[in-house]
């Protein structure tokens, strides 16, 4: 699904390297977290994955470009914009040129089903995530990219979420990466995780993590 080998970034094309000789490789349903402190560079290699950045040096294949993509909620536009659930998931289906029935799935998937005409900016903020999410998953891509997903809501809506991923992962196939701040569901419901720290990378499993960095 994904095979990223040698890859070098700066925002300046030169050293000092954000992210220096990264190896990556991403089996077609696995469900990777991407754990590191802040500026580890973890935002900064979604984006190069999603193509709004080139690699200073190396290579990144991505065997899709049928991508869903779940920003983070504070990337995402004025709340207090008179747009409805439905007007904001119809123009994205509409742009994909999906069906109704790909917009009512979606919908159902997030349990916003009847919540169709409620404004945006009314909504909670674990239903504003979902809303994303539902957006992403419009069209049933086969590789969902979040970037920290349960920032600023709920528990019992980061339950939710969760479970949805997990979901998706384990009985679609879906491939999900996700940045994450939330250790416990990464631990919960990755295959594996992928550790940034110092600009380089290292792939583990949940349970190597643990035993990595508990003291």
């Amino acid at each position: 699904m994904i095979d990223i080998s040698s890859l070098f970034f700066s925002y300046s094309d030169s050293p000092p390297w954000l992210l220096h000789d990264l190896d990556l490789r991403v089996r077609p349903g696995d469900y990777i977290s991407v754990l590191g402190d802040n500026g580890s560079g973890k935002s900064t290699l979604i984006r190069i994955l999603l193509g709004f950045l080139e690699p200073t040096r190396g290579n990144v294949r991505v065997d899709t470009k049928d991508i869903g993509y779940v920003p983070q909620r504070r990337d995402v536009g004025d709340r207090d914009f008179p747009l409805t659930v439905y007007e904001a998931l119809n123009t994205f289906r509409r742009l994909k040129k999906l069906s109704p029935d790909d917009l009512k799935s979606a919908l159902q998937h997030v349990d916003l089903t009847g919540r169709e005409a409620e404004l945006i900016g009314s909504l909670s903020g674990g239903q504003q995530q979902k809303l994303l999410i539902a957006r992403a998953l419009m069209g049933d891509p086969p590789l969902i990219i979040l970037d920290e997903p349960s920032t600023g809501i709920d528990p019992a809506s980061q339950k939710d979420i969760y479970e949805l991923l997990s979901h998706m992962s384990k009985v679609h196939g879906t491939t999900i990466i996700s940045v994450e701040h939330n250790i416990e569901a990464a631990m919960a419901n990755s295959t594996r995780i992928y550790h940034l720290a110092g600009g380089s990378g290292h792939i583990c499993t949940p349970a190597q993590y643990m035993a990595e960095h508990t003291p």
